[in-house]
């Protein structure tokens, strides 16, 4: 087979569980091989991670990743996704024969244009989603900690539906658990009902009348920290808090 990526499949080792899959546009084989374990267990400090609508990702050591959803490349292709999908609509419409729906040539021809168009949005967001993990993890934290988020919750909020659909947290929590297992990178969840970002992170206080709309978090005891990052703080000390425990 001619390959597009050369040098990137190795040729000295053996294969297992070949899986052929098509996904409408191209065909697809999965194979898997064997691959040492790494033995060096990483020692810098946790991280913590709070994933958001604004931006993605903010963690602890204070980096941020974007949302690229809110990329002009994005919302260009978004853009040509709603035209390319009410074309369609109006073509079934216009071609309607009776109480049946008639799907010509044209009407086919749409639709691949419009599978193609989902697969890139999908390989974009994917992409994206790799890129910052694999990043993470290598700056090797000794654990990573993050938020049991409320996916299915969120999603019957038809405001924030979308936007959480397209963020992917369900992804990026995938990625990270199996890329930090390969890594010897301790993975822990914080409990779904910590106030994560209502915590002052320096005295410790709850501020239970915080609204989603304040992005900056103001404490009685003088504390004027972003609310993401605090977020991201107070999960890097609940992980810390965890492996304390596990050791005692």
């Amino acid at each position: 087979m001619r390959l597009a990526e050369k040098n990137r499949i190795p040729m000295d080792c053996n294969y297992s569980n070949p899986r052929i899959r098509y996904d409408g546009i191209n065909w697809w084989i999965t194979v898997g091989i064997e691959y040492e374990d790494s033995v060096t267990v990483p020692s810098n400090d946790g991280i913590g991670i709070d994933l958001g609508i604004k931006d993605l990702a903010i963690c602890s050591d204070d980096n941020k990743y974007k949302n690229i959803n809110k990329t002009k490349k994005v919302k260009k292709l978004e853009k040509q996704k709603r035209r390319l999908q009410r074309s369609i609509s109006r073509s079934y419409e216009n071609n309607k024969q009776g109480k049946e729906y008639c799907k010509t040539k044209n009407v086919i021809k749409k639709e691949k244009l419009l599978l193609i168009l989902n697969h890139r949005l999908t390989n974009i967001r994917h992409d994206h989603l790799h890129h910052i993990t694999s990043e993470i993890v290598k700056r090797e934290p000794s654990f990573i900690c993050i938020e049991d988020l409320n996916v299915n919750g969120m999603m019957k909020n038809r405001h924030l539906s979308k936007t959480v659909q397209q963020q992917g947290f369900y992804e990026f929590r995938r990625q990270m658990e199996y890329k930090s297992k390969w890594n010897n990178i301790q993975v822990i969840i914080a409990d779904r009902f910590f106030p994560s970002s209502k915590l002052c992170s320096c005295c410790g206080k709850i501020k239970k009348d915080l609204k989603l709309s304040e992005r900056i978090y103001k404490c009685e005891c003088g504390n004027v920290i972003d609310r993401d990052l605090q977020a991201a703080l107070n999960l890097k000390k609940y992980g810390e808090d965890v492996l304390k425990r596990s050791v005692a």
